[in-house]
């Protein structure tokens, strides 16, 4: 064990400017509480707070967290209360370490409700501070690492809970150090001989991959040095959880495990990012499919990057991942970079709009509302830790969504309001139904309606998000009558099955309509359910009904059913013409790079044959303008730094773009026909056009004609020039 100078002279190691006087007194305090108390391995308690401290000091964490981290357990472990500790080290330091105490003080009937209970109440103290998940990690952290002296049961279940919770929590702050050391520890203990074998056998594959590697790190940096990049270059290898993930979810042995080892490039700007992104390209063939542009679309955590995978001579698949100094920092620390690599800041507090926990707040509101533990639990491992859909608003706003979202957590992720009066969607400019399932780039709109009967017991299958679906269910309890709906709705379910049916093809809406009418009950499914509830007669007249008209109708219901599948397939198949043109490239390359989203500007609308540029924008790719755009000539010297080069590529005869040509002339009869007259003759279409009178007996005219190249612009700049009564004709520069 060190000595009490000993660790801190270790801290002060991670930052000089540490506050050594309040560290020491917090060092001290643990070590007198602790005092005579000892962990399973033998060791004295204290060595326990030492090391989380020492871990949140390598994650760069402030003065107060690192008390907190020294202090974490002594109000549940021994006499010391929070008042005492708010006397001795401040309200702060009160407030973290207890946020990441246990509730050890109430009883609980099961341990799923224990575990529930003290997620919730370290999520609230979250949201006053995000530095208790990170002590929390801390001490996960280290309880992992020393979990060899647990016994076998304790082990398997610490480990399935730092799998399911806390590796979940480190990646959602983008701290994948902690996620990864995390992982491949809890893996070790739940399946100690796969991990054994594994390991080994990653060893072995691993040093025949990184002579390989080690050749295309020496060509890269041959080839950059030429550029005159200012870089870093180095190979990192796969954690064996991830290995062990992938082999099963995709059924692969290991060696159809291509990225063992990727390839890192830091340099200092997104420019340089591009650039390198474009050198590599030229030297391998790049894998369709497989680049991933996190800089243009970050993760919610903050994680920013390029991700490629190349082709090599031998035709064994790497990956090589690119990014700058400040995103590296972000991805190794995540949410710890804040305090790590702010300048003279020591404030302790991270900016909510610089963080992006939205997600927090999102679960901070469903968590209220969920009573069951079960619930709870299932609910956090679905919603917090699930997958994410991308899809954008029609102005262009992303949107992050949990995988297999509908147009109906879309529609309540942008307004409660708009959630509930929600009729419909239209995806990609096409009508939907409020439970068709968004992918990754989809463009939505919702349709809504004032007549709205609102929400409905069935929109809570619909609804994948946990915020989505409490929203619904405060909308129903204001209406009081979930409860009654919801046991309609299981009876009616349990009596169908009770005889033989499958509730979802006995219950078409056609066949529930016909039944409702013939018992004369209102055409609304939640009325049914409520009346269903109160009386077992109608149940049984109901459910007979159906069963009636299902046996009736069963083969015209085949018949529907495979014209269904048919729509289904033809739609399928016209998503992904549409998509496929979505990712047409408008006739532009950035030298070595494919799979980008690329648009030409709309305020100068460039032409085959204009000098251009490309600027990288946040969120929606890369937008290209004439060099001589007034936009790109005025941007701040700091924004510059996002242009990158851009050239036309040779284009197919025929295709044509959109430009604007202004004219001032005198203003006469037909003056409009007569200049329309010349681009008819020139085979020149007009796509818009706009004059008005100045009242000085003069015009100002905006033609948008459709121009395929620089020359036929200039054709057309002539002819229009030589119209009687034209002054001036010249392109828009914006």
């Amino acid at each position: 064990m060190e000595t009490r100078e000993q660790f801190l002279t270790k801290l002060l190691s991670f930052n000089a400017g540490y506050d050594k006087e309040i560290i020491g007194k917090a060092f001290d305090k643990a070590e007198e509480l602790h005092h005579g108390q000892a962990r399973l391995s033998g060791e004295p308690y204290i060595v326990h707070p030492m090391e989380v401290a020492i871990i949140l000091a390598q994650l760069g964490m402030d003065d107060e967290t690192l008390v907190a981290g020294l202090l974490h357990d002594v109000v549940e472990d021994t006499s010391y209360t929070r008042d005492m500790m708010t006397d001795d080290f401040g309200e702060d330091v009160a407030l973290l370490v207890d946020g990441v105490t246990k509730l050890g003080s109430i009883k609980f009937d099961t341990k799923e409700e224990a575990q529930a209970e003290n997620l919730r109440k370290m999520f609230l103290a979250m949201s006053k501070d995000i530095r208790v998940l990170i002590i929390k990690l801390a001490d996960r952290l280290h309880n992992m690492r020393t979990a060899e002296y647990w016994g076998t049961n304790k082990q398997k279940e610490k480990s399935r809970e730092t799998l399911d919770i806390y590796a979940p929590l480190a990646a959602r702050l983008g701290m994948y150090n902690v996620k990864f050391e995390l992982e491949d520890t809890a893996m070790m203990y739940l399946w100690p001989e796969e991990y054994e074998k594994l390991s080994k056998k990653v060893s072995v594959a691993r040093e025949t991959h990184e002579i390989f590697i080690k050749e295309v790190i020496d060509k890269i940096k041959a080839s950059l040095d030429n550029l005159g990049i200012h870089y870093d270059i180095y190979g990192r290898s796969k954690h064996l959880y991830s290995i062990y993930k992938k082999m099963i979810i995709q059924k692969k042995e290991l060696e159809e495990i291509f990225d063992l080892t990727a390839i890192r490039i830091i340099v200092d700007n997104v420019r340089d990012c591009y650039a390198v992104l474009g050198q590599v390209h030229t030297m391998w063939k790049p894998l369709p499919g497989r680049f991933k542009d996190y800089i243009a679309m970050p993760k919610p955590n903050m994680y920013q990057s390029l991700h490629t995978t190349l082709l090599g001579e031998n035709g064994e698949p790497f990956e090589i991942q690119i990014r700058t100094y400040e995103m590296h920092q972000v991805a190794e620390y995540g949410i710890a970079a804040h305090w790590k690599y702010k300048e003279g800041k020591n404030d302790g507090k991270a900016n909510n709009d610089e963080v992006k926990l939205a997600w927090l707040r999102q679960t901070l509101e469903w968590q209220q509302e969920l009573n069951d533990p079960k619930e709870f639990m299932e609910t956090l491992r679905m919603d917090l830790f699930s997958n994410q859909v991308f899809v954008f608003t029609p102005k262009g706003e992303v949107m992050e969504l949990p995988a297999e979202s509908t147009p109906l957590d879309f529609a309540f992720k942008v307004h409660t309001d708009v959630g509930c009066h929600c009729v419909g969607a239209k995806v990609n400019g096409k009508m939907v139904t409020i439970d068709h399932p968004l992918h990754n780039g989809d463009i939505v709109e919702i349709v809504t309606s004032a007549n709205s009967n609102g929400p409905s017991v069935n929109w809570l299958k619909i609804a994948k998000s946990s915020s989505a679906r409490n929203k619904i269910r405060q909308w129903l309890k204001k209406a009081n009558r979930s409860d009654d709906v919801e046991k309609g709705k299981v009876q009616l379910d349990k009596y169908i099955r009770k005889k033989g049916y499958d509730p979802q093809v006995v219950e078409r809406a056609a066949q529930m309509n016909r039944a409702m009418k013939e018992l004369g009950i209102a055409n609304a499914l939640d009325d049914l359910y409520v009346q269903i509830s109160k009386n077992s007669t109608l149940l049984n007249k109901y459910a007979n009904l159906l069963f009636k008209y299902y046996d009736e109708e069963h083969t015209l219901l085949q018949q529907r059913d495979e014209e269904k599948i048919r729509a289904i397939k033809a739609e399928e198949a016209r998503r992904r013409k549409h998509d496929q043109e979505r990712r047409d490239n408008p006739g532009i390359i950035v030298r070595g790079v494919d799979n980008l989203m690329i648009r030409l500007s709309k305020c100068c609308n460039p032409v085959p044959g204009d000098e251009i540029i490309g600027f990288i924008t946040k969120g929606r790719g890369i937008s290209v303008h004439r060099k001589d755009c007034t936009n790109i000539i005025s941007l701040p010297e700091e924004e510059k730094s996002r242009m990158i080069e851009v050239e036309w590529e040779d284009l197919k005869e025929g295709k044509s773009y959109n430009t604007d040509v202004l004219i001032r002339a005198t203003d006469r009869k037909r003056l409009i026909s007569d200049i329309s007259k010349v681009c008819d003759d020139l085979d020149i279409d007009i796509s818009g056009i706009n004059a008005k009178s100045t009242g000085d007996g003069q015009a100002n005219i905006t033609l948008t004609l459709s121009i395929s190249s620089t020359q036929e612009m200039q054709k057309v700049l002539r002819s229009i020039r030589n119209v009687e009564g034209v002054t001036n004709v010249y392109r828009a520069r914006a």
